[in-house]
């Protein structure tokens, strides 16, 4: 039926509900205020009871069946929650799933809600079918790049605003932890009345909750950014992370430039390039932009370093890994 950005739901919503709703991403905050607002719409709008399955292992998909034939006494329409943690419904679930969406009721409306989903799922029949009569609501994480516009809205929605320079501190301090970084906005509400904060301020107030992952230090180093890549290793190695893992996950994205580098030196566009390196979903943007800036030159350097690095990390050669995991990164992502 039709795809919406979580923040576009409550004007869809003041419009008028649909009978099918899919909550599907990897935002557990976005997710959980979508699911919350569509279940207060439906209340507002008389579906008075409302039934809640939660898929498990041994889930009885009957149940799910029973429920859709039957309204209780004293409730006119009703609401079915579906939540299905693992994405994966089963034989018997996928086939229930499109039975139950071919026989919608217009007396009752249904929530599911879905993790975020990979590509073979996502083309499977029985999300086909769902996706067909429903509105998707995607709960994706917020990009870093948008960050500072999504917490600028959070406070406005408090009364409250702050100076870019601020906003870029509070998105540093929360990347990656977009729970913990609601939080820290409702409790600058709780510090300061509306109006404009300071920088010192947030600074204050704020801890650093952000929580880092290798594909954001790949996406740093790719995109350029040298700052945001030292900060992020920085905290992968507070967390602990494995070495050889993140030389892994930087070794393997300077590989896929390399060979889209290569096909481009054969003639080929930068396109069909990445498809034959098999690039897809969010790399896309950050190997197009590399490939931009990048020569393959850079590539061979760069992947003798890592070669000597995984030697280092074998303890086959002296060295400190942490700092030339750093220079490695900060050379590939200084390239102009």
């Amino acid at each position: 039926m039709s795809t919406l950005n979580s923040e576009d739901l409550p004007r869809h919503l003041a419009a008028g509900l649909k009978p099918l709703y899919i909550v599907t991403g990897d935002a557990l905050l976005l997710a959980i205020e979508a699911a919350d607002s569509i279940r207060a719409a439906a209340r507002k709008d008389g579906y008075s009871e409302r039934e809640t399955f939660v898929v498990e292992q041994y889930f009885k998909w009957a149940e799910l069946r029973n429920s859709t034939q039957s309204l209780s006494l004293f409730a006119e329409r009703k609401m079915v929650d579906i939540r299905i943690p693992s994405g994966k419904p089963g034989v018997e679930g996928a086939q229930a799933l499109q039975e139950y969406v071919a026989n919608l009721s217009s007396d009752i409306l249904t929530l599911i809600s879905l993790p975020k989903l990979d590509k073979a799922t996502q083309n499977s029949k029985w999300f086909v079918a769902l996706h067909q009569k429903s509105v998707v609501i995607q709960a994706d994480d917020i990009p870093r790049s948008a960050l500072p516009g999504w917490l600028a809205g959070r406070l406005k929605r408090q009364g409250q605003s702050a100076e870019p320079v601020t906003l870029e501190f509070l998105a540093d301090r929360s990347e990656g932890n977009l729970l913990a970084a609601f939080q820290e906005i409702q409790k600058l509400a709780l510090l300061y009345p509306p109006g404009l904060l300071s920088f010192e301020q947030v600074k204050d107030a704020v801890m650093d909750v952000a929580r880092y992952d290798i594909s954001k230090l790949s996406e740093a180093m790719l995109s350029g950014n040298a700052a945001r890549f030292a900060r992020i290793l920085d905290g992968l190695r507070a967390e602990g992370m494995a070495t050889v893992l993140v030389l892994w996950a930087m070794s393997e994205d300077i590989r896929k430039l390399g060979r889209v580098l290569q096909a481009m030196q054969r003639g080929s566009n930068i396109s069909n390039a990445m498809r034959d390196a098999r690039i897809w979903g969010a790399s896309l943007s950050q190997i197009e932009n590399a490939a931009r800036r990048v020569k393959f030159a850079h590539i061979e350097r760069a992947l003798q370093q890592a070669a000597r690095l995984d030697k280092t990390i074998k303890g086959l050669r002296a060295g400190d890994v942490w700092d030339e995991l750093l220079q490695l990164g900060l050379r590939f992502a200084k390239i102009t």
